[in-house]
């Protein structure tokens, strides 16, 4: 029994050490029968990405790494095709468990696998070299895709959502808020965010984040990123279940109070933007949150289409 216990606690106990946010997200806000595994997935995913964010460049410690994201792949490939695995780890298991509920054909959870083993894929391929624009957009898609699913998947599973260009658009916006923010930290871990066209077009370096033109690139991502907020609160307005309304709402004002921030400082990016850990900031994301929530509560959802710009 305690071993039973202490299985069914590991997943919780990962994503609380991880992100707290997203614990009470999944405690609070997910559908009561998804909610073990909610934390499965997060708990399995956080650990494949720890692993691969080691901060060793070391030739040996790269080919375990890709040898490492390869075995993920097998194993997440495996277990859709129902196969034994006799070796798997206790992280592993997770996922077995994950995907041995999964009936659904095609489901939001399989769709959430899939896109952020394709991110971690990247990110373990990219690591130490300048990406293009195309690989950029194709990485934020990924992304965007993964973590809507899941949302979807996991909060709110049988309300209605629309299938339309703006779906993803919410956290793509915040996938390019993020890299923004952690410029800094991924450089010196060997990711760049800046596609070489950027570089080479304005004759820059990685470290010239004061320069003019680097400066005047974070701005139009900022841009970009404010009209896809724009266009994903549209999407979300139309959201039928409440609890998912309120986590997209949520979401996106984890990240729109950073954009205010670059702005007001001239597009200059800094190492360190301690302040969304301040109660004040977390107070401001969360009374944002819930003004969005409160003033939808008596507004029609009708299936409109947002036609947008795809820029990915």
């Amino acid at each position: 029994m305690k071993n039973i216990n202490s299985k069914l606690q590991l997943a919780p106990t990962i994503t609380k050490a991880a992100s707290k946010q997203t614990y009470y997200t999944i405690r609070f806000l997910a559908d009561r029968d998804r909610v073990a595994d909610a934390y499965r997935a997060y708990a399995y995913l956080r650990w494949v990405d720890d692993i691969l964010d080691t901060e060793s460049n070391h030739a040996d410690e790269t080919l375990e790494r890709s040898a490492f994201i390869q075995r993920q792949k097998s194993l997440l490939e495996s277990c859709y095709q129902r196969e034994s695995i006799p070796d798997a780890s206790t992280q592993e298991q997770m996922l077995i468990d994950l995907v041995q509920r999964d009936t659904e054909k095609n489901s939001g959870l399989q769709s959430y696998l899939r896109n952020m083993m394709a991110v971690m894929t990247f990110d373990a391929e990219r690591r130490g070299r300048v990406i293009s624009q195309n690989e950029l957009n194709e990485y934020t898609r990924w992304l965007a895709v993964a973590v809507t699913e899941a949302l979807h998947y996991f909060i709110g599973h049988n309300g209605y959502s629309p299938q339309n260009d703006a779906r993803y658009l919410a956290v793509s916006a915040a996938h390019i808020t993020h890299m923004l923010r952690d410029t800094y930290d991924d450089v010196q871990a060997g990711y760049f965010n800046v596609p070489h066209e950027i570089l080479d077009t304005s004759r820059i370096t990685l470290q010239d984040v004061g320069n003019h033109a680097y400066r005047a690139w974070v701005r139009s991502r900022v841009q970009l990123a404010r009209s896809y907020f724009k266009y994903g609160k549209e999407y979300f307005r139309q959201v039928g279940n409440l609890r998912c309304r309120l986590a997209g709402f949520a979401y996106i004002a984890r990240f729109e109070w950073l954009l205010d921030t670059i702005e007001r400082e001239n597009y200059l990016l800094r190492p360190q933007y301690n302040e969304r850990k301040s109660f004040g900031t977390g107070l401001r994301m969360g009374l944002d949150a819930l003004s969005s929530v409160i003033h939808l509560s008596g507004a029609g959802l009708s299936p409109r289409t947002a036609r947008v710009q795809k820029h990915y």
